[in-house]
C-alpha cells in the first residue's frame, strides 16, 4: 500500500487517466473528488462487494447508496 500526504486542493494521479483530489477536511471526515474515464467504474468499498456478489443495489436504493441517503 502506498501512503501519501495530500492538502486539500491537491490530487493524485492513477495509471495517467484517473485522478483523486482532496477537496475538503471536516474532522475526521476527507472528502474526495474522482475523476475517471466513463467506463472505468468508482464504487465505494461496500457497494464494490455487492456487485462482486453479483447484488447489486437497483431503483431508489443505488440513487441513495450513491449519494449517501438514509434508506
Amino acid at each position: 500500500m502506498l501512503i501519501l500526504s495530500r492538502k486539500v486542493g491537491q490530487s493524485i494521479v492513477i495509471g495517467g487517466n484517473i485522478v483523486v483530489k482532496i477537496v475538503g477536511v471536516d474532522g475526521e471526515q476527507i472528502k474526495l473528488g474522482i475523476e475517471a474515464p466513463r467506463d472505468v467504474p468508482v464504487h465505494r468499498e461496500e457497494v464494490q462487494r455487492e456487485v462482486e456478489q453479483g447484488r447489486p443495489r437497483t431503483g431508489a436504493n443505488a440513487l441513495k447508496a450513491v449519494f449517501g441517503l438514509p434508506s
